[in-house]
């Protein structure tokens, strides 16, 4: 299991392709949640009302367990399976592409539908900027005040991301520490309450 994943920037990346008078305007985009995937492809639909075809394709989540392929009304698995197959080839996840399609009068046929999806969707990848995450695991440890110290040198040593911190009678400090890493920074701080 490795705790890293592979991206793009908000930054939206634009693609074009053109056959046969039809145009596909493709768009990349960093996603997190369904939520913000459904308001994406509503503003799409909106802005583009006079295209024949907005379809798309997701991948969701570090395991990349969570996508959707959507043809819109093109024959079946011409349209997202090709847009899927370009997110899965490049191995990204939390990315959306929106293909827009400008029908030019020419029908282009099952495999010149796929060829034409899977470039625009290629060209919007080729200009997004990929970046790679770490999978981060929350961790989140109660402490009592006199063990401040031993905790922010543990912090210090390892590094987390502190998410929240709480200090009162009773201590909490939320961490956000590489999934990999969790595991030690748990059983150091876990030690100290022993030791306390």
């Amino acid at each position: 299991m490795t705790d890293e994943y592979q991206t793009i920037t908000k930054q939206i990346g634009e693609g074009y392709y053109t056959e046969k008078r039809s145009k596909f305007l493709a768009f990349a985009h960093h996603v997190e949640t369904v939520d913000e995937i459904k308001e994406l492809l509503s503003a799409y639909r909106k802005k583009y009302y006079d295209a024949r075809h907005v379809c798309y394709a997701y991948m969701l989540g570090a395991e990349r367990t969570e996508f959707r392929a959507n043809d819109d009304g093109e024959p079946s698995s011409t349209a997202g399976k090709p847009i899927l197959g370009q997110i899965n080839s490049n191995e990204l996840t939390d990315i959306l592409i929106v293909v827009v399609r400008y029908y030019g009068g020419v029908n282009l046929g099952t495999s010149g539908l796929i060829v034409a999806y899977r470039e625009a969707a290629a060209d919007a990848i080729a200009h997004s900027e990929v970046v790679t995450r770490q999978v981060e695991e929350i961790v989140t440890y109660t402490f009592s005040y006199p063990l401040m110290n031993n905790v922010m040198r543990i912090v210090k040593e390892l590094n987390p991301r502190i998410v929240s911190q709480t200090y009162d009678n009773t201590c909490e400090i939320q961490l956000a520490i590489r999934k990999s890493e969790a595991d030690q920074l748990r059983n150091r701080l876990e030690k100290l309450s022993f030791n306390g």
